[in-house]
Formats: structure tokens, sequence, C-alpha cells
């Protein structure tokens, strides 16, 4: 008994202090979370989790998944740009190369690493022409202070991209969203301090030049054709009216999102472009609202505005492609049985993701069908380094006679890049026959 008074004298005077702290100051919740984390999982506003749930969400987040078939690595490699080949150019050769990362959360140097380390950037940070393809997976903002300095460094990429011929293709996450939404729970009160005050950062988000950023050069989601045949990045597909959707390369695509594409998310076709408008929609209601809210925390959670649809509630609900964890957490035999029909649906052969991290590797699951992406890489979470490499080619195996019959040998390999080593995690092979050109 007389430890459990000592134990008492100790925590209702550390209880108080607590209580006043948060009473007294407006910003103090956002200055615990700015402190180390605890587990790194967001929590979506309106979950009821259960106590075991609840339990799961202290521990830090560590994968369960081995493996899986066709990965090996290759520790004596080290990385110099995704878009080196030891392989000599071939005579009527098509190749596109794509690099994709994930969570930067507010981490301006380890972004910088990781991106020269993929061959996106030079040493001074600036478009190296080595890819085609650059795709961001969402989550730039919250637990980090270089929030205004990452998106900036997006928008030069995309104008230095485009002026040579590439493309920098860029998503919003569950924590752009939050934001926009007035969900700052994740934000460190020493970020807000960048932007000079709270009034400050909801304007630069909002109408201002990050949020107009957000609403005309991030998607929630993207379909990225491997080959030109199929249209620019973005174009759609609906197998019930596209003639492409008979072509043999009809799903020579990849999908991006943040969280996921789950199985029973019901306004996945005509993909992406159902989804993107439903959050263009959204986007707009949030931005433009008369005032924006004050922000939770301390103030009372905001949701989304009174006005906001059915569709709108449901892409950012649970099951959303913000929010989906399934891909990622749910068994191997649950999420190879579900895989093949969201490809077949939306086009694609593979679909890749952040949201979930894993601090050690990107996970390949379904033999490279689903690749999560987010290996933790802001300091504060202190995870792995990483960035996934595609590299595509469609080579001619036959002499050239008729278009119509001209054979080629279709060939994807899909590797994740660390700092030290370089591992395949899939490598596929096919031969298909038709004019492509």
């Amino acid at each position: 008994m007389p430890r459990f008074f000592v134990l008492l004298s100790v925590l209702v005077p550390l209880f108080a202090v607590f209580w006043v702290c948060r009473t007294l100051f407006p910003t103090f919740d956002l200055l615990v979370a700015s402190l180390p984390l605890s587990w790194p999982l967001a929590v979506h506003p309106d979950a009821q989790r259960t106590h075991d749930e609840h339990a799961a969400a202290q521990q830090p987040f560590q994968a369960i998944h081995p493996q899986g078939p066709g990965e090996h690595a290759q520790p004596s490699h080290v990385p110099t740009n995704a878009g080196s080949s030891a392989q000599a150019p071939v005579a009527g050769q098509f190749k596109r190369t794509i690099v994709a990362v994930g969570d930067l959360h507010g981490d301006m140097p380890n972004a910088q690493k990781v991106l020269q380390m993929a061959g996106v950037v030079d040493e001074q940070g600036n478009w190296s022409g080595n890819v085609d393809y650059f795709v961001q997976t969402g989550d730039i903002i919250d637990r980090g202070d270089d929030t205004i300095k990452l998106y900036m460094w997006m928008d030069r990429l995309r104008d230095q991209a485009r002026a040579v011929g590439g493309t920098v293709l860029t998503h919003l996450g569950n924590h752009e969203w939050m934001n926009a939404i007035g969900d700052w729970r994740y934000v460190p009160a020493t970020e807000i301090k960048t932007f000079g005050s709270v009034a400050a950062r909801q304007k630069m988000l909002s109408t201002g030049r990050i949020g107009r950023s957000w609403a005309a050069n991030y998607t929630t989601t993207s379909r990225l054709p491997l080959h030109p045949s199929l249209g620019p990045p973005n174009t759609d597909y609906d197998p019930s009216t596209d003639s492409m959707s008979t072509s043999p390369l009809s799903h020579a695509a990849i999908s991006f999102v943040h969280g996921g594409l789950a199985p029973t998310y019901p306004d996945l076709t005509p993909f992406p472009s159902r989804i993107n408008d439903i959050s263009a929609s959204l986007l707009h209601k949030l931005q433009h609202r008369p005032t924006q809210p004050p922000p939770h925390p301390p103030n009372p959670y905001p949701g989304l505005p009174h006005e906001a649809t059915h569709e709108e509630h449901r892409l950012y609900g649970s099951d959303g492609p913000l929010w989906y964890r399934g891909w990622a957490l749910d068994p191997e035999e649950k999420v190879c049985k579900e895989v093949d029909d969201v490809l077949s649906r939306t086009g694609t052969c593979r679909m890749v993701m952040g949201h979930t991290p894993d601090f050690q590797k990107i996970v390949s699951r379904c033999g490279g069908k689903i690749i999560i992406i987010d290996t933790g890489i802001s300091h504060a979470y202190g995870g792995a380094l990483s960035a996934l490499s595609v590299s595509y080619t469609l080579t001619p195996t036959s002499e050239f006679t008729d278009a119509e019959t001209q054979k080629w040998t279709e060939r994807e390999v899909v590797k994740a890049l660390y700092v030290d080593r370089e591992v395949v995690l899939a490598e596929d092979e096919r031969e298909v026959v038709g004019d492509f050109f």
C-alpha cells in the first residue's frame, strides 16, 4: 500500500503540470508531437480501434513479410544511378527508367541523399537527366521541419525535368490531406515557426504557393504506362470502353498511390481519373473554405466540410486510397488472392504505395505485384534510405517484315536501391507480338 501512495504522489503532480500546460499554451500538443516518436503509424480520425489494435499501435511497426519469391540481394554493388545499365543499346529497343520514393516527412537532407543515390539528382540537388520518371508517393509534410524546402524543391525538379523531357509525378498522402483538413496532430511546433505563424501556415497550404502546387501538380493516384503506345501518364484505363484493353501491352503500367487501392473501394474505374476527380473536388472545398478552422489539436477536430459528398467521405475513409493498409498488413494468402482483380480493373501489372513503414527494406509481395516503399526515410523514424527502380525494355527479337507480326521481348526489372546495396524484387520477361509504334 505505501508503494501505491508513493506512485500517486509522483503521478498526480505530473498530470497537473501537463493539464496546466495544455490549458495555458495552445501549441503544447504540437510541441509534444515534435518529440521522438513512440509509435509511427498515423491513426485515422474516425477509427474505432479495439483494445488489441490500440495496444499494437503503441509499438514500433515491424514488417512481418518475408522476402518474397524472386527477391535476391546484390550486396557487393552500390548503385550510382538508376539509369545505368551494363547492357549495350540494341537497335530498335525502347527503354524507360522510373524511380519512386516513399514518405519523406519533413527531412530535406535525407531526401536529397536518397534522390542522389538513386540517380534522380546530382550533387547540387538538380535534375540529373538519368531517369525518365521520378515518382513521389506522398507524405512530404509532418514529422520534420523542412516542409517548405521540400515542396519548393519538388516544384523546381518538376520544371527542370520537363525542360529536358523528363517527368515528375507527385502525390498527396494522408498527411497532406490531414493538414488541408486542419488535423495537425503530427505537426511539430518547430515546423510552424518556419512559416512564421499558424495563420501563415494555413494560408500557404490553402491558397498560397504550396496549396496551389497541390491543386495543380499533385494527384491522389496515378497510372504510369511503361510504353508510350498506352498514352502519357494518367491515361485512363476502362476495360468496358477502352480499345487498348485488348492490346498485348494493356497492363504494362504501374499504379502509384499513397495508402493503397483497396479491393472494396468502389471508385476504382475509370482509373485513375475517377479517384483524382473526387480528390480534386474535395481539395478545392477544403482550400477555399471562407475561414480555415483552428487546427486540431488543441481545438476540436474539424472533419470534412459539410458539403462534402459521399464519394469524398469514402475517399478519406479507412479503405480509401489515402489510408488503406491491407496490402501491407493482411496475410499473404489473402492479398495474393485479391490483387489480380484490382490490377485487372486498373490496367496495371503492379501497384506501388507508401504509408505503412518497414524500417529495414522495401517490401515486395505476391511476386512483385504489390510493393510498399515507405522505409522511414525521415530522421523522425531513423529507417532505411531507399528508392525503387523500374527498368522497362521492349526489344525486337525478329527481323522486321510486317509490323503486325513483329515479335518483341518485353522485360521489366524492379529493384530496391539502398546506400550499400540493391535488391532485385521482380524480373519479368515475356514475348509479345504486334505494332507498338
